[in-house]
């Protein structure tokens, strides 16, 4: 379907900085059309008052001026013939991306306990006996029942928390069933969906 004088951004040229949206673009684009140059100052001039007045919350930060006329310079492409009250050269540096981060790429066994988890069963290894080792294996196999309550694993009861303990700790971590304390679980029995038959 094609209409006339419709058209979508999809189409239209891609604006540099999109934030101040299609209008002050335009705008810009009609500065660099003036032939006068003091007619063109005065247009840039409006530019940054209204560019100022679509965010005032930038006024609270450094060099808010600045930081517009740098703008300014940007939308032009360092086109636009005016007399610039700020220095300009640096406003390059403001399009600049970042290098991406590298995604950590640590492979675990099972992913429903997590990294962190798996950390910490490494600490469990290297402690020696004791009640700082005997709590952190507490707050671990509570942390894993939760995680295996979380990720809906049908089999998520004590036994596997202790079976698992066991096994990613090279067996260094053995807690008795039977004496040891788990945290009551939040959620009920009934309140898990049943498995369809």
């Amino acid at each position: 379907m094609n209409i006339d004088g419709l058209d979508y951004n999809t189409q239209r040229e891609k604006l540099i900085i999109p934030e101040y949206g299609r209008e002050i673009q335009n705008m810009v684009d009609y500065a660099m059309s003036l032939t006068d140059k003091n007619e063109r100052q005065h247009c840039a001039e409006s530019i940054i008052a209204i560019m100022s007045h679509m965010f005032p919350q930038n006024r609270e930060t450094e060099n808010p001026e600045q930081k517009l006329w740098d703008h300014l310079a940007l939308m032009s492409n360092f086109k636009l013939d005016i007399d610039w009250p700020f220095d300009i050269s640096q406003a390059e540096h403001m399009l600049a991306k970042p290098d991406p981060m590298p995604y950590p790429m640590n492979k675990i066994p099972v992913r429903h306990y997590g990294k962190m988890v798996f950390e910490l069963f490494e600490k469990l290894k290297n402690m020696e006996p004791g009640p700082e080792r005997d709590e952190l294996t507490r707050l671990t196999a509570n942390q894993m029942k939760r995680n295996l309550a979380q990720w809906s694993h049908s089999s998520s009861n004590e036994e596997r928390v202790v079976s698992d303990l066991a096994k990613f700790t090279d067996g260094k971590i053995q807690i008795d069933i039977d004496t040891f304390k788990f945290e009551k679980s939040h959620t009920k029995e009934n309140d898990r969906p049943k498995k369809k038959r």
